[in-house]
């Protein structure tokens, strides 16, 4: 489990980034990169990291499923995922 701050470091950024999305796209298409520039740092998309849902890891990240690749493999295996099954041939 990721630290309870990590977490919510993240879950700022991503209000920050929907926040300054609409200022971003108009200063980007204008040209005006001193405006950019003196926008937040947190408020570029790039800074985001994907981390799963349940316990924040941000590594062996599943994009489709938004899990960590532990959890996946867990739900997986106890049928809470519908359509993903074991392989076997």
């Amino acid at each position: 489990m990721a630290r309870k701050s990590l977490i919510a470091r993240e879950e700022k950024r991503k209000k920050m980034v929907a926040k300054y999305a609409a200022k971003r796209k108009k200063f980007k298409e204008e040209g005006d990169w001193d405006a950019l520039d003196k926008l937040p740092k947190n408020s570029n998309p790039i800074r985001l990291h994907n981390r799963c849902r349940l316990t924040g890891r941000p590594k062996g990240y599943i994009r489709r499923f938004g899990l960590c690749r532990v959890k996946f493999r867990e739900m997986a295996l106890d049928g809470k995922i519908p359509g993903v099954t074991k392989a076997s041939w």
